[in-house]
């Protein structure tokens, strides 16, 4: 019996009671009530706190109603026993039997075990990384790159139709400066003063002469256009290459330049100022803004005709919503912060739902630690530490592991020494290897003839020969999936999948450990029907440990 379930079961009771009149509430039933796994033993199975929720609907108190519910769900399938505690919590015991379905549900749902209808029927874009195209992805970005597609997983397990977007920013200064650095770099000149440095600029540079031998010796403007047209495409296609190694890849890569070049901007501009959200003042034109939460109004077409920074920002969100997303989710770093509340008020200002239309997730800062001490410069790049000098100190696994690992808005510290260790004290070592543990058993326990049994109660699979204090520690943990799921999609925070594996790792090691939960037979035993529970339990671990692992985007070996 799942949580999910048992919450099931305790709405079916209500029902029940309030259909035969021995509870009046005011209000509905509710469709779900929660139920968690007790901090301390000896408190049952699961626990609810459902009657002091409804106490005060039901005109009594919240010990009374419980009394009342724990007699008719003791008469629920599964359910062994229900003790009232305290001002009114429910402690639940499950049967062994019912419990021990579980294994044999996760196994017969496989990769699919822990998808939920969270956000069915919701179109969700999800733009991360975002990285500008003038040189390789920078620690903060690999940050984004794990914790966005971890999330993308995420909320595709939960329903939702998730589309990955990278918003390629070329238009602009930036890109102005990038090329000019090109050209300085092609002609052996030091690096502009406003330009980008690094080994990565001077390998460009030889690959644009390698296409164009002339393009150094043009006229600087004619020149730099070269550099340009055909440095930047480089740049990018070297950003896609990388990204694409880290295992992450994206359904549509937006380019910054078609939204000028397409009348989009005019387009949004001429939405926001038919809903009157616009105004003129000293040649420029302006968005109300402030009256939609920001700390003032915007300018989003300059006096000189030209467009603002703002004027783009408008532009890609309308079409996003003209693309038929219910929601835009958008990923960016901490110096962004303060970009928040004009980007809310945008929404607004277009007669949307600030935080339903429009999510924006901040991410903190990264900081690399070897022997103790910052690393700081990556020799390719020369001024930021990237993607590569990452994976190459850790392995993509371990990077996107550790990344994904921790609340997105705190800053984190990783330690490049201890993320290289194959020890157990590498979190994501101590989670692939439960599962390298899990396929060598299942491996021994083929050799031995031992197969998967067919059917559930009364047929070749006994559930309650699960009965163990172990068992059943590990069934409730594989039974949590689901709901981590849930809560991550929900709350955007892929560390909680991560945290679930490490305390599901651990209670399968404890059992592992037991000697009374042995899967193999001992010496010349004979294979019991309580062995091939145990099979079913090992393959339902390893199930639910590479389904954890998947959503996180890192894999799950079979030998370590």
């Amino acid at each position: 019996m799942t949580p999910q379930q048992l919450s099931a079961g305790i709405v079916g009771t209500l029902t029940a009671l309030v259909d035969a009149g021995e509870l009046t509430l005011d209000g509905e039933v509710p469709a779900q009530v929660t139920v968690e796994r007790p901090r301390q033993k000896g408190h049952g199975d699961y626990a609810t706190n459902v009657a002091m929720q409804l106490a005060k609907k039901a005109g009594t108190n919240p010990r009374a109603l419980a009394e009342l519910l724990a007699g008719r769900l003791e008469q629920v399938d599964g359910v062994a026993g229900v003790e009232v505690a305290g001002p009114g919590f429910l402690n639940i015991t499950v049967s062994a039997g019912a419990q021990g379905e579980v294994a044999a549900e996760i196994v017969a749902a496989g990769a699919s075990y822990g998808a939920t209808q969270t956000f069915a029927g919701e179109k969700v874009n999800l733009e991360f990384v975002s990285a500008n195209p003038t040189g390789p992805i920078h620690i903060g970005g690999v940050r984004w790159a794990a914790v966005g597609d971890a999330l993308g997983r995420i909320m595709t397990l939960a329903g939702a139709e998730v589309t990955r977007e990278y918003y390629f920013n070329d238009h602009g200064a930036q890109i102005d400066r990038f090329s000019s650095s090109l050209l300085a770099a092609a002609k052996g000149e030091p690096t502009p003063e406003d330009g980008y440095g690094g080994q990565y600029v001077a390998d460009i540079a030889a690959q644009v002469l390698a296409q164009r031998p002339d393009a150094k010796d043009l006229p600087d403007e004619e020149a730099q256009e070269v550099f340009r047209a055909i440095g930047v495409d480089l740049m990018f296609a070297e950003i896609k290459r990388s990204l694409h190694d880290f295992g992450v890849d994206f359904d549509v890569y937006f380019h910054e330049n078609d939204l000028h070049a397409s009348g989009a901007v005019d387009r949004a501009v001429e939405r926001l100022t038919e809903l009157g959200n616009t105004y003129t003042s000293d040649g420029a034109l302006w968005l109300r803004t402030e009256q939609y939460g920001d700390d003032k109004d915007r300018v989003i077409i300059k006096s000189d005709g030209q467009g603002a920074y703002l004027s783009g920002d408008l532009a890609y969100y309308l079409d996003k919503r003209e693309r038929g997303f219910d929601r835009c989710v958008i990923m960016l770093g901490a110096d962004h912060h303060g970009y928040v509340a004009r980007m809310m008020a945008m929404c607004a200002a277009f007669g949307d739902e600030p935080g339903e239309n429009l999510e924006i997730l901040i991410g903190q800062m990264v900081n690399l630690l070897r022997d103790g001490q910052p690393v700081r410069m990556s020799k390719r790049a020369g001024t930021v530490i990237t993607l590569e000098d990452l994976v190459g100190a850790i392995g993509v696994d371990a990077a996107r592991y550790a990344l994904a690992r921790y609340s997105s808005d705190a800053t984190i510290d990783l330690d490049l020494d201890l993320w290289a260790r194959a020890t157990n004290d590498n979190p994501v070592y101590y989670v692939q290897y439960a599962h390298a543990r899990s396929c060598r058993m299942i491996a021994n326990a083929t050799d031995l003839g031992m197969a998967l049994p067919e059917g559930r109660s009364g047929g070749d699979f006994d559930p309650s020969l699960l009965s163990h204090e172990r068992d059943g520690e590990l069934l409730r943990a594989l039974a949590e999936l689901p709901r981590v799921v849930k809560a991550a999609a929900e709350l955007r925070e892929p560390h909680r999948v991560a945290r679930y594996l490490e305390d599901t790792a651990s209670v399968f090691n404890k059992w592992y450990d037991t000697k009374e939960c042995r899967m193999l037979p001992v010496g010349d035993e004979p294979v019991g029907p309580a062995n091939l529970a145990r099979l079913v339990l090992v393959h339902a671990t390893r199930t639910v440990i590479a389904n954890g692992l998947g959503l996180l985007g890192v894999s799950a070996p079979e030998r370590m």
